[in-house]
């Protein structure tokens, strides 16, 4: 890596993204530091076409980091359901609270880093996006135009990787101009979104294609290295869909941090358990069950989570079920505002309560 290369590599990236680049994104109408902010943490492992709809969605709601922070965390995490990645959510939520406490988003990257759910590349994208500071970003697309542009084959994950992670940052460094930092950092952004894409890239598209080494040995399809994948293992749980004499569908809380941490699902129960004894232990309510649905299977990053459905009925209380959280009842067709994983949303569709 030469001074030479990076400079050429930011002056082609510089010219190419006003005419070819993302130009027209809801979070780019202004600089000010919140909608990017939202937006990169709404991005983070997830396509830019999937969040704009839940991103226009969340900022009608909360139009500035003061309504967010005064919010209820229900509210915010209702807002966000179907995004996925939940510890996302509360995150965004406890860091509007600590800056709208502090009076502003921190100018320092440091500062920035210190907010919760803030890596070092999220902080940059901010900082450079709002105030053209020059500092430089390793998100996913930056990391594929760099691994190709410079042939880096380090892997991703297992030995060597803390080796490759601290080259990338070298070269990541280097390669960010001390001036139009902004434009800089977008350019990188969109390459690797709409031209440096994964698997096949569009080469004969690409302004750096001249220089490029992958390119040039032909392994661009090879490169960013991919960590061996293993098969995922399968979990399986029982959620129970308590009605009650009014139709209303039992929920409860999730724990945080933990899967859908923050959101409402009906009860769960292991495979082989006792579910009405369960029930009975921890609400305080006798049920009766009724035969199960069929399974539906959902896909975690690290696991597949397959459910089975158990429809049920209120038989008795032996206590109070509280109406407050960690429990509440839920009223299929009143407003809705609590937060609801994707899947649980779509199985209350079926066990509405009026079945």
């Amino acid at each position: 890596m030469t001074a030479n290369a990076a400079t050429w590599f930011a002056r082609r990236l510089l010219r190419w993204q006003p005419r070819h680049g993302r130009n027209d994104l809801p979070w780019q109408k202004s600089r000010d530091a919140y909608p990017v902010w939202l937006a990169e943490i709404m991005l983070q492992q997830t396509r830019v076409a999937a969040v704009v709809p839940y991103y226009e969605r969340f900022v009608r709601r909360f139009p500035d980091v003061q309504t967010l922070a005064a919010a209820r965390r229900d509210e915010v995490m209702h807002h966000w359901a179907g995004l996925g990645y939940y510890a996302r959510a509360r995150n965004l939520h406890r860091a509007a609270q600590v800056v709208a406490a502090r009076g502003g988003f921190p100018g320092s990257l440091a500062e920035m880093q210190k907010l919760p759910g803030i890596g070092r590349s999220t902080a940059a994208a901010v900082l450079a996006l709002t105030l053209n500071r020059p500092h430089a970003i390793l998100d996913g697309n930056a990391r594929r135009v760099l691994c190709r542009f410079y042939k880096v084959r380090g892997p991703r994950a297992g030995p060597g990787a803390a080796q490759t992670e601290r080259l990338l940052w070298r070269i990541a460094g280097r390669n960010t101009p001390r001036r139009r930092a902004a434009r800089y950092t977008q350019a990188i952004m969109d390459l690797g979104a709409t031209v440096c894409v994964r698997g096949a890239p569009f080469c004969e598209r690409c302004p750096v294609a001249p220089r490029c080494r992958a390119r040039r040995h032909g392994v661009a399809a090879q490169l960013p290295a991919a960590a061996k994948r293993k098969p995922l293992p399968v979990k399986a749980v029982r959620m129970i869909f308590v009605r009650d004499e009014r139709g209303r569908i039992l929920l409860e809380r999730r724990p945080a941090p933990g899967i859908w941490g923050g959101l409402w699902t009906p009860p769960q129960c292991a495979m082989e358990e006792d579910c009405p004894a369960a029930l009975e232990k921890r609400f305080g309510i006798k049920i009766k069950t009724e035969p199960a649905g069929e399974v539906l299977r959902h896909g975690f990053t690290h696991y597949i989570l397959e459910i089975t459905p158990v429809p049920a009925r209120v038989a008795g209380f032996t206590g109070k079920v509280m109406e407050r959280p960690p429990v509440a009842w839920y009223e299929p067709a009143g407003p809705q505002r609590l937060g609801l994983a994707a899947p649980v949303k779509k199985l209350l569709g079926v066990y509405d309560g009026n079945r």
